[in-house]
């Protein structure tokens, strides 16, 4: 049996290149450990979700790295004081409808938003695309926008009592508010 025998430079060289080795992959998983922590901070719940709706966090940390690029490139503005007076007295009527059709109400409330984003800069894609756009400025906000928009979606399949219905308007407010700028306006009560 013949034993290989290597020059102490050789063996040196060889334990130089594994320690940079093992130096780079702790960096890297350190800096991706840096990246996910940023992001959860950042996104706080939508972090969650995302993860989970797309199966894992590799996947939700390029989704959300991509919402961010893709956000950077719209230019959203402040809405102008005409706009914001017509969009507030829009959400009075909204929720002044409450009283008497609390479906309607939300239905409005839902369709009010869709358009003061779109006036504001975000493009007017489907749901899941307002919702993800939003997250990258207003993660918290993105809880609430889902949360009314399922309360919205249900109100069609007759799932939803009143009561769901105005936790869907305190939702939408929420989101409202921040769009729009405008000093709250309180829900009536339903009848």
């Amino acid at each position: 049996m013949e034993y290989l025998h290597y020059s102490p430079t050789v063996l040196i060289a060889a334990a130089a290149l594994l320690a940079l080795l093992a130096l780079g992959l702790t960096a890297l998983i350190a800096r991706r450990r840096g990246r996910s922590h940023r992001l959860a901070e950042r996104y706080g719940t939508e972090y969650g979700r995302t993860v989970r709706q797309l199966g894992g966090r590799g996947k939700a940390e390029k989704d959300l790295i991509g919402r961010e690029d893709r956000v950077e490139s719209y230019t959203i503005r402040p809405l102008s004081d005409a706009e914001r007076g017509r969009f507030t007295q829009s959400w009075t009527a909204a929720l002044a409808r409450f009283v008497d059709s609390p479906v309607a109400a939300v239905s409005e409330a839902d369709q009010l938003l869709t358009e003061v984003m779109r006036v504001r800069g975000f493009p007017a894609a489907d749901f899941d695309q307002r919702a993800a756009d939003l997250s990258v400025d207003h993660p918290r906000l993105a809880d609430s926008y889902h949360a009314a928009h399922d309360l919205a979606l249900n109100t069609g399949r007759k799932q939803v009592n009143t009561e769901e219905l105005r936790q869907a308007l305190v939702h939408y407010r929420k989101l409202f508010e921040e769009m729009v700028g405008a000093p709250p306006v309180e829900l009536a009560p339903a009848r």
